[in-house]
């Protein structure tokens, strides 16, 4: 892995950005002394990326849904058992 003394870094950050990005990390220096490493991501090509509404027609979901259980619940707040 390279040093780089960091007025090089700062006047060739661009290219050695990209070398980063292609997998070649390098250390910067300041006064002779490592003081940052500098690698790329990983980015996470080729996978799916994970959407709402995946499993669309595989379940169903009841036109009640959203009062499912509203007996239970009334009965509950109401000290029933």
């Amino acid at each position: 892995m390279k040093t780089i003394n960091i007025h090089q870094a700062k006047t060739h950050l661009s290219k050695l950005v990209e070398e980063a990005r292609e997998g070649e990390p390098f250390i910067i220096a300041k006064a002779g002394k490592p003081v940052a490493k500098v690698t790329g991501l990983s980015s996470r090509t080729g996978a799916k990326p994970h959407r709402l509404g995946f499993m669309r027609g595989e379940i169903l979901v009841p036109e009640d849904f959203d009062r499912m259980g509203n007996r239970e619940i009334e009965k509950l707040f109401d000290g029933e058992a």
